[in-house]
């Protein structure tokens, strides 16, 4: 199995480090001819804009598409806003996940925190709290169609969702120790 990480901006490597933790291929992805040799796809968190402007300018957006109706795809915060249909404002977004996503939803980089999340697609998800990390974090206002959420925060906001195989999460798996997400991800290319 070879997974590619969206390496244009981002928490890209840090993908890449627990990708090999796990032993698994990791590889950076820039141009369009990478994505060919792939089984699966991260679009790490970092800044969504300046993203979404460089797949453009790299001619990346309609491969990044034809790849997703393909093959997984998992978008962690910024990765979550690129691959939504909506944001409720104007930027080069994937638009391949039927989901809307309000930017920075939980306030400015002063503002992250970091909350136990129960998912129970996790192994021993549903005893043993996922430590979510939410920088400058986005939210899941709105799904439609075939999106089923993952995993809440106390209060009841959505912050995890998969439609098929495509996975967003508002937080930032890649910034902790806890591979489990990771695996989750991988179980999703080996069905």
């Amino acid at each position: 199995m070879k997974i590619g990480v969206l390496a244009l901006q981002g928490a890209f490597s840090e993908h890449i480090h627990m990708l090999r933790q796990l032993d698994v291929e990791a590889v950076e992805v820039r141009l369009p001819e990478e994505l060919n040799d792939i089984d699966g796809l991260i679009i790490p968190g970092g800044e969504s804009t300046t993203i979404g402007k460089l797949a453009v300018m790299y001619q990346l957006m309609n491969p990044l598409r034809q790849f997703a109706r393909e093959r997984p795809v998992w978008g962690t915060c910024a990765g979550m806003i690129f691959m939504a249909k909506a944001i409720g404002m104007d930027q080069p977004l994937m638009g391949v996940m039927d989901i809307v996503v309000e930017r920075n939803a939980f306030g400015r980089q002063k503002d992250s925190f970091k909350e136990d999340v129960y998912v129970n697609v996790l192994k021993n998800g549903d005893s043993i709290p996922f430590p979510g990390i939410f920088i400058r974090s986005p939210k899941l206002v709105q799904t439609k169609g075939r999106v089923l959420m993952l995993a809440h925060l106390a209060d009841g906001t959505p912050v995890a969702a998969i439609e098929d195989r495509l996975l967003a999460t508002a937080f930032h798996p890649e910034l902790t120790t806890d591979t489990r997400f990771h695996q989750y991800f991988l179980s999703l290319i080996q069905t």
